[in-house]
C-alpha cells in the first residue's frame, strides 16, 4: 500500500475533485465518517458544510484541508467493505479517528485506490499538526496496516522491476482510455530516463500513447499545456485527449522539463554499456532489419525516425534493462542514423559483390571499390596483383621488349 497526503487551503476544491469523478462514473462515495445522514442521503452542501463548519472555528489556520489517497497493488482485488475498514484503521492511526471524512473509491487508474477528504481543524478549534505527518505518523501506520490486512507491501512493489508490471500497449476501446493512459504514462515517466518530449514519445509510442503540446499557433502551446492521446498502429491520434493536469500524478510539461534535466544526469552511467552493445551488433549486421533484431535480443529497441517523405533522419536506442533512451547523435557521430546506414550499406554491397568465391560484377553497386577483384583466394588490390612475381598473369618488365638506349646529342657549337 502507498499512502499520499496533500494539504491545502480549499475544502471545496478537494471535494469538487472527487464529486466530479462521481458525476462521470469514475468514482463512488462509499463511506462518510462523522456525518448524521447516510451516504445516499448526503447532498453536496451537506458534505461541504460539515467540514467548513469545523474549519471556521480556527480562522488563523489557513491550511485546513487534508486530501489523502491510499493506493494498492494492481493485482489486489479489494471489496468496498474491506476498503472502508482499511481507511478507517488508517485514519485512526494517524489521529483523525474523530474527524469527519469522506471516502471515495476511484476507478480511473490501473490500480485500486481510494481518496479521503477531511479537515485538520477539530471541534474545539485546535488543529491537528501536519508537520512531518508523512514520515512520523503515516509511514508507521501504513506498515502496520499492510501486515494487519495482508496487503502487498510498498517496499516489495518498489523493488520490483518495471518490466514485470502489468503495463501493456493500449488497445483503444478495449478498456477505459483514461485509465489505460494514466497507467502507462505514470509508469513510463517514473521508470525511464528521458531528456526531451520526443524521447518520451518514442517510449510512449511503444504503448500506443503520445504526448502533444499542440500546434505553435494554439493557445495550449503558448501556455505550455500538454495533452495525452491514444494512437493507432500508424501513430495517428484517436479518441479524446486527456489533459496532463487531470491525471493524478500531473505529468505536466513543467514537471517533465524538470525531469529532463535530472534524467540527463542520471542516464550518463549507462551510456558506454549501450555503445558496447551497439558496436557488437553492428559488426555482424548487414541490414537495418538485422541490426534492429539483433539489438532487440540484447534488450535494446531501435526506434527509426522518418520524415514525411519516408526518409530516415534519426535513430533512438531504448535500453530496456537500464530504462534509458539515447538518440544516436547523443552517443556520438558513429552512432547517428547516417553513420549506421552508411556502414550497413557498405557491408551489404560487399556481401553482394563477393558472394562466396564467385564474382558478380554486374550486380556490384557503385559504392564498392572497382579497383578490387577476386582471385579465388580472397580480394586483393590491383596493385598487389601486378607486383606479385608468382602470378603468371602479371605483366613483367621484359614483356615489352628490350629497353632502347638513349642517344647522345652532338655538340654543334665548335
Amino acid at each position: 500500500m502507498v499512502a499520499k497526503i496533500k494539504s491545502g487551503k480549499s475544502l471545496i476544491g478537494a471535494l469538487n475533485y472527487n464529486e466530479n469523478k462521481v458525476k462521470t462514473d469514475k468514482a463512488q462515495l462509499i463511506s462518510a465518517n462523522g456525518y448524521i445522514k447516510t451516504v445516499e442521503a448526503l447532498s453536496f452542501y451537506d458534505k461541504l458544510f460539515r467540514l467548513t463548519d469545523l474549519a471556521e472555528r480556527n480562522i488563523r489556520t489557513k491550511t485546513n484541508t487534508v486530501h489523502l489517497s491510499l493506493n494498492f497493488d494492481v493485482n489486489e482485488h479489494l471489496e468496498k467493505e474491506r476498503l472502508i475498514m482499511i481507511a478507517d484503521e488508517y485514519m485512526k492511526r494517524i489521529g483523525f479517528e474523530y474527524q469527519p471524512y469522506l471516502i471515495y473509491q476511484h476507478f480511473d487508474a490501473g490500480h485500486p485506490h481510494i481518496h479521503i477528504v477531511t479537515t485538520n481543524i477539530q471541534a474545539d478549534g485546535k488543529r491537528i499538526s501536519l508537520n512531518n505527518i508523512g514520515k512520523l505518523v503515516s509511514e508507521p501506520a501504513r506498515q502496520a496496516i499492510e501486515i494487519e490486512f495482508g496487503l502487498v507491501r510498498a517496499t516489495d512493489k518498489k523493488n520490483r522491476q518495471a518490466d514485470n508490471l502489468d503495463i501493456k500497449p493500449l488497445v483503444y476501446g478495449a478498456t477505459d482510455t483514461k485509465r489505460g493512459i494514466t497507467n502507462i504514462v505514470n509508469e513510463i515517466t517514473k521508470s525511464y530516463r528521458f531528456t526531451s518530449l520526443p524521447e518520451l514519445n518514442a517510449i510512449l509510442n511503444l504503448y500506443n500513447v503520445t504526448a502533444d503540446k499542440g500546434t505553435k499557433e494554439s493557445v495550449m502551446f503558448s501556455k505550455g499545456g500538454l495533452r495525452y492521446w491514444a494512437v493507432d498502429k500508424h501513430g495517428q491520434k484517436i479518441g479524446v485527449p486527456i489533459k496532463a493536469s487531470s491525471i493524478y500524478a500531473k505529468p505536466t510539461l513543467k514537471l517533465l522539463e524538470d525531469r529532463f534535466r535530472l534524467n540527463d544526469f542520471l542516464r550518463k552511467p549507462f551510456k558506454e554499456s549501450l555503445k558496447a552493445k551497439i558496436d557488437k551488433v553492428r559488426s555482424k549486421s548487414i541490414s537495418l532489419e538485422q541490426f534492429k533484431n539483433e539489438l532487440k535480443k540484447a534488450n535494446v529497441l531501435v526506434v527509426v525516425r522518418r520524415n514525411s517523405e519516408g526518409r530516415i533522419y534519426g535513430l533512438s536506442y531504448i535500453d530496456q534493462v537500464n530504462k534509458t533512451i539515447f538518440n544516436g547523435s547523443d552517443l556520438g557521430k558513429n552512432y547517428s542514423a547516417a553513420a549506421i546506414i552508411d556502414s550497413l550499406q557498405y557491408k551489404q554491397a560487399v556481401h553482394v559483390a563477393v558472394p562466396g568465391d564467385q564474382i558478380t560484377q554486374k550486380n556490384t553497386p557503385a559504392s564498392v571499390n572497382t579497383n578490387q577483384i577476386h582471385t579465388g583466394h580472397g580480394v586483393h588490390s590491383l596493385l598487389a596483383e601486378l607486383l606479385d612475381p608468382l602470378d603468371p598473369n602479371a605483366t613483367l618488365p621484359d614483356q615489352f621488349g628490350p629497353k632502347k638506349k638513349k642517344k647522345k646529342r652532338r655538340n654543334l657549337n665548335l
